[in-house]
């Protein structure tokens, strides 16, 4: 017999782990944005990155990320398990993909968006309603950005790998700043969408007025 789980409790560690990406995000950014600001003659030696080491900061950041990707997924079936509850016939793909969907290649691009849609859709006190104008834009926003972020931080390590010229390593840092600002706007609207998500679910199951948006 299947239960509703409550999802509040794993829905803070994603928030907070999410904030703690953008902190990252924001001090990679940092490095990639002084190492621009020192001209075009090539990387900043790590050692005088003043008190942040680069080489720490990206391992710590690489680490809250594999953490956050881990939890964020495990929020995510946990949403879907209460989603078959309330409206099984809405969701198009088993509950496994909740979690394997992020690990097809290519297909992690738009699969996890579509299974969200299908949650969102049935954690609404009406499952079967037409979306509203605007519903959601922020899951669409959302998963633009991280997309895009994804796409601009893979051509920047694939400049980064074949760079054998100051022009090209400027270049390619440019775009690793520019991935790092669309991760750090991803990261926040996630945030937010795991808030609002996990409130829809929490008000649909004790008949509460939904928390704050």
């Amino acid at each position: 017999m299947l239960m509703l789980k409550d999802p509040n409790g794993i829905a803070k560690a994603v928030v907070v782990l999410l904030a703690g990406n953008v902190v990252f995000d924001v001090l990679l950014g940092a490095f990639d944005a002084r190492d621009l600001l020192a001209g075009e003659s090539g990387p900043v030696d790590p050692e005088g990155l003043g008190p942040f080491d680069w080489v720490i900061t990206y391992g710590l950041s690489f680490m809250v990320f594999l953490a956050t990707g881990i939890t964020f997924i495990l929020w995510f079936r946990r949403l879907r398990g209460n989603a078959e509850i309330w409206a099984r016939d809405l969701q198009t793909r088993t509950p496994g993909y909740a979690i394997g969907c992020w690990f097809i290649p290519f297909g992690n691009l738009w699969i996890p968006r579509s299974i969200a849609v299908e949650i969102w859709r049935a954690s609404r006190w009406e499952p079967y309603a037409a979306d509203g104008k605007g519903e959601l834009r922020l899951l669409n926003v959302w998963w633009t950005c991280w997309v895009v972020g994804t796409l601009v931080n893979w051509i920047s390590g694939q400049m980064y790998k074949t760079s054998e010229s100051t022009e090209t390593w400027v270049m390619a840092t440019q775009w690793s700043l520019v991935g790092y600002a669309l991760d750090a706007v991803a990261a926040v609207l996630a945030i937010r969408f795991v808030r609002r998500l996990t409130s829809m679910q929490h008000s649909k199951a004790t008949g509460m007025i939904p928390a704050a948006q």
